[in-house]
């Protein structure tokens, strides 16, 4: 027999809730700590190894070709045995690798090569994060406090990209690129003691099971209903506007950085490294709790989704789109910070939009959305480099960005629905 537990309830367990929202968001944040160090460095290292931007782009996006792998497994493993043991073995393994990524890239000469596997390598322990993330929050929290929990969690991607280039520009003006993956795998590290010593040995604050709502029973044993969710057209919108949504941020982390350093030369890393994401932490909690409300008061679910939607790939892509048509400094920060901003409300629509539909395999179903967005990620980022190289312009990068979000805002908007679909059909929601 399954232990029950009861869904993370802001009023009766609320030292549970906090503790784990405060440290799942610290998760993410250092999950993106990590992430990031690469396109941070990746104009010192392109100096140091003599890369140009086709070598560069290969480097960068060679990191979904990793995460791409992972993310059906880590939902699965989330939904069977608990999303916080998959996060924890994960982060203590992509901590190692980050802190060792320096030693790798001096092991010999063929330093595209040695980077090209370490990112691989990176890809394939993340992967499995955000899907591990969705099935234990899924199984632990209420529909009507779902997305203000997702997007504070998801709030750590911005927090933690940002950390990264403020400390990381301080790091490369007065250390070298080395001190940068430094920071963040030891941080990791440190994160994962932590967690380990405080949350999972001692206290155990998550059940092996959860319930979704009182008297919903969420078991792990469950088989997936592979052909009950993939003949629901709501899944296959679900599953394409994430892939959109991911290949778009993917692909401005990637090149952004880049962009800034090499059409501004001489204005300063930290600002344009830092501001983006310090104006879409509070953004992104703004959505979540918007998003809540409006369901509290009454909006159907998926109302608030298609909305939140149109935000997060609708409006952010007019903002990418004019980054391409400016030569100012503060106009690009501006533009590149509503943009970035306008991204996390994707965090309160479609992503919580996966939970909505089957929050009994949201692990699986998220693994699959996130698939799909790292192959698209990775062709999304290579074909950006290539772009840049043959044409010289950034204009035809961001109108890529632009192309892409649009396109899964309109499936989503015509086929997205926010009714269960993982239940038989004498149990569906109708």
């Amino acid at each position: 027999v399954n232990p029950v537990s009861r869904p993370w309830d802001s009023q009766e367990a609320g030292p549970e809730c906090q503790a784990w929202t405060g440290t799942l968001l610290l998760g993410t944040c250092l999950l993106y700590c990590a992430r990031a160090s690469m396109p941070i460095c990746t104009v010192s290292m392109s100096q140091d190894f003599g890369w140009n931007k086709k070598e560069a782009g290969i480097v960068l996006s060679s990191f979904f070709w990793g995460y791409c792998l992972t993310q059906v497994v880590g939902g699965h493993l989330g939904d069977r045995i608990g999303g916080e043991k998959v996060i924890l073995l994960s982060a203590s393994a992509w901590g190692s690798i980050t802190a060792v990524t320096p030693l790798l890239a001096h092991l010999g000469s063929a330093h595209l090569a040695f980077m090209t596997f370490s990112r691989i390598l990176m890809g394939l322990l993340q992967g499995v994060y955000f899907p591990a993330l969705t099935s234990l929050l899924s199984q632990k929290v209420r529909e009507s406090e779902r997305a203000f929990t997702y997007s504070t969690v998801g709030a750590g991607s911005q927090f933690g990209t940002l950390l990264t280039g403020a400390v990381g520009s301080l790091l490369l003006e007065w250390c070298s690129w080395q001190s940068v993956f430094y920071f963040s795998g030891s941080l990791t590290l440190l994160w994962v003691w932590y967690v380990y010593r405080y949350l999972l040995s001692e206290k155990d604050l998550v059940p092996a099971s959860g319930v979704l709502a009182p008297g919903l029973l969420v078991s792990r044993h469950n088989r997936v209903p592979w052909r009950r969710l993939f003949r629901k057209p709501a899944v296959w919108a679900a599953v394409f506007s994430q892939l959109s949504a991911a290949c778009s941020f993917f692909v401005l982390l990637s090149w952004l950085p880049t962009f800034f350093r090499e059409t501004f030369p001489d204005a300063k890393g930290w600002i344009f490294n830092v501001v983006p994401w310090l104006v879409a932490i509070p953004a992104s909690v703004f959505s979540g709790f918007l998003s809540d409300h409006l369901i509290n008061q009454g909006y159907r679910a998926i109302t608030v989704r298609k909305l939140m939607q149109g935000m997060g790939l609708g409006l952010s892509s007019i903002f990418a789109l004019c980054l391409g048509h400016t030569s100012s400094f503060c106009e690009s920060v501006v533009f590149a910070s509503a943009s970035i901003c306008l991204q996390t409300f994707n965090h309160s629509g479609i992503s919580v939009n996966i939970q909505d539909l089957a929050p009994s395999c949201a692990g699986f179903l998220f693994g699959v959305a996130n698939t799909a967005g790292a192959l698209a990620g990775v062709v999304g980022v290579c074909l950006g480099g290539y772009l840049i190289e043959t044409t010289g312009s950034w204009t035809c990068l961001f109108n890529l960005v632009a192309i892409i979000s649009n396109l899964g805002l309109c499936t989503f908007l015509v086929f997205g629905q926010a009714r269960r679909v993982d239940l038989s059909p004498t149990r569906e929601d109708l």
